[in-house]
């Protein structure tokens, strides 16, 4: 599924949504601006601070290196020369992988999470997402198709990175650019990738209203007009499901720019 004709302008956010997405302090946050050009925010013609999904990287970079032993200006001058180097979107390890892998493998949620919390630190969304998240649920989808993982383990992956990815999520239908509405088609039951799909929709600018699993297509019809939403996407992993419902789909979309995928 990609965004087409959805372009929309690159999210920019007032440093108290930073400090909600990031936990750090907007106290500390302009001591890490002021002090070592960490944030690059742009102004508003009012004179505004507002920042990037780059500013909220390089905090959570930051962070991550503090905790590690590093100063404060020690790890602040880190992440300014990896993202100098690098545009914040590091190769994911392969050493992490396997240590979110086994961990999931495990039934270890503590350990599990302390992997995507240093995923989530390590790399941009689009790289945590494309290289490291969505490729783990395709493997573990497939070992449990060919018999080697069991039933529980792909539930317990599944879910907790379902969980993961929708608490990245929350507010993400606050702002002003436009917005678009998300749904599964009807008894459609996978929405991972149409979350992630939605959170990198929304680091571009956008604005997700989220219906979820199963959304009957009335109910998308008149979510749909209630929100005067600017776009419509509809997922599912199963093409039989578009053909069922396509005498349908005609007048849910009509008159709204339309994607569907999975």
């Amino acid at each position: 599924m990609s965004t087409g004709r959805m372009n929309g302008p690159a999210a920019r956010f007032r440093i108290g949504e930073l400090a909600r997405r990031t936990r750090v302090s907007p106290e500390l946050l302009r001591a890490w601006e002021s002090r070592y050009g960490l944030l690059r925010p742009e102004r508003t013609a009012g004179g505004f601070r507002l920042y990037s999904v780059t500013d909220e990287w390089r905090v959570r970079r930051m962070r991550a290196l503090v905790r590690s032993g590093l100063s404060a200006n020690e790890a602040a001058g880190a992440v300014v020369r990896e993202d100098s180097s690098t545009g914040h979107g590091t190769t994911v390890s392969p050493a992490l992988l396997e240590e979110l892998d086994a961990a999931l493998m495990a039934f270890d949620e503590p350990g599990a999470h302390n992997a995507l919390d240093r995923l989530f630190s390590t790399v941009a969304l689009d790289r945590a997402l494309g290289q490291a998240i969505l490729p783990e649920l395709r493997s573990v989808g497939d070992r449990w198709a060919a018999g080697t993982v069991s039933v529980a383990q792909e539930h317990f992956a599944a879910t907790l990175v379902r969980g993961r990815l929708l608490g990245l999520a929350r507010g993400w239908d606050e702002g002003r650019g436009p917005r678009a509405l998300l749904a599964c088609l009807p008894d459609e039951l996978h929405d991972i990738g149409l979350i992630a799909f939605g959170l990198l929709l929304h680091a571009e600018g956008w604005r997700i209203l989220y219906l979820g699993q199963d959304a009957p297509l009335d109910t998308v019809v008149t979510a749909l007009k209630r929100c005067r939403a600017n776009a419509l996407v509809l997922a599912s992993v199963e093409r039989h499901r578009f053909d069922s419902a396509a005498h349908e789909l005609g007048p849910v979309g009509r008159g709204t720019t339309t994607a569907i995928g999975g």
